[in-house]
């Protein structure tokens, strides 16, 4: 199973503590993938949903807490022969009134007499727990996250820019700084952090996927930075192999050509000691010498070597790079 199947699990069994709370749940599951059909004086609210996680929470959720039964409907996708779609229908045989009521619990906004989904009311986020609540149902019903081994990203997928604005609003009030494309018709509410993806998380309630997400992601910090840890270690090595080779090449021209006595004492000495222990670090040339001399020392002597035999090959007609 995917790592976004996981999440949704978890949080099949995921409720809020009080009543508002669940309701807030209900509500963005309706408003971002529900459809209400009326016909004649019946009023039907349908959600329609791939996932049968999304289907058996939310019939447990109206259950709970309106004692509306939901007829349950399961369909194989044309489009998609694997695949089940469930349709939940609230209320085609049942009482208008009660249809309306529990509508109007759902903050399901009206407008010219019609009911619209897909917008975020308000009074949902009268407190922190239901927004919480919310984004928890949001990411049931448009949500899913990569697999972290692979790479951090968390997505919503939404039908209008008013819902995603709205959602996007609810996220990043969290500290989360969320965004949004225009994916072909839809409007995807996206975060790539993952930093902030375990926010999320932590959000909606999904604390068992939580650990196993912080885990992938310290282990492939660790991970990242041992190869830049390698990756640098290899670069200073290269470098470090390259300009003894290049101090090497410059020391034994002034020997072949005019004797290393042609040099001071003191760069005579860092010349014969770099002759002797080509593969050692300044620091370890250092110690060799008398008297022994720091780092930052046998490296001005040898640069000074350098000068000097650049010198002498330009006075010869020959350019050593």
């Amino acid at each position: 199973m995917s790592f976004s199947y996981n999440v949704k699990s978890e949080l099949l069994h995921c409720f809020g503590e009080d009543e508002h709370c669940q309701i807030a749940e209900i509500s963005a599951i309706i408003n971002l993938c529900g459809q209400i059909v009326e016909r004649e004086n019946k009023i039907c609210v349908k959600i329609q949903t791939e996932n049968v996680i999304v289907a058996r929470k939310l019939f447990t959720l109206i259950k709970k807490n309106f004692n509306i039964e939901c007829n349950i409907t399961v369909r194989r996708n044309n489009q998609l022969k694997k695949n089940r779609v469930y349709i939940l229908c609230v209320g085609d045989n049942k009482k208008r009134d009660i249809v309306e009521n529990f509508l109007k619990m759902c903050c399901v906004r009206q407008e010219a007499g019609k009911y619209k989904l897909g917008y975020i009311d308000e009074n949902v986020f009268s407190d922190v727990c239901c927004k919480r609540a919310y984004i928890r149902g949001a990411f049931l019903a448009c949500g899913s996250v990569n697999d972290p081994e692979k790479t951090y990203h968390m997505e919503f997928v939404v039908s209008s820019l008013e819902c995603a604005e709205s959602l996007m609003s609810a996220i990043n009030s969290f500290g989360v700084d969320s965004k949004y494309i225009l994916r072909k018709e839809h409007y995807v509410i996206y975060v790539k952090e993952g930093e902030q993806i375990a926010d999320i998380l932590n959000i909606i309630g999904a604390h068992v996927s939580l650990m196993k997400f912080e885990n992938i992601r310290i282990l492939k910090d660790m991970r990242n930075n041992v190869n830049r840890r390698v990756n640098c270690e290899t670069a200073n090595l290269s470098k470090t192999i390259n300009a003894a080779v290049k101090q090497i090449e410059e020391i034994e021209f002034i020997r072949d050509n005019y004797g290393l006595k042609y040099l001071p004492p003191m760069l005579y000495q860092a010349a014969e000691a770099r002759l002797k222990y080509p593969d050692a670090s300044l620091k370890e040339l250092g110690g060799k010498v008398t008297p022994p001399v720091g780092k930052s020392g046998m490296n001005h002597r040898l640069h000074k070597i350098s000068e000097i035999a650049q010198k002498l090959m330009k006075g010869m007609g020959k350019n050593y790079d």
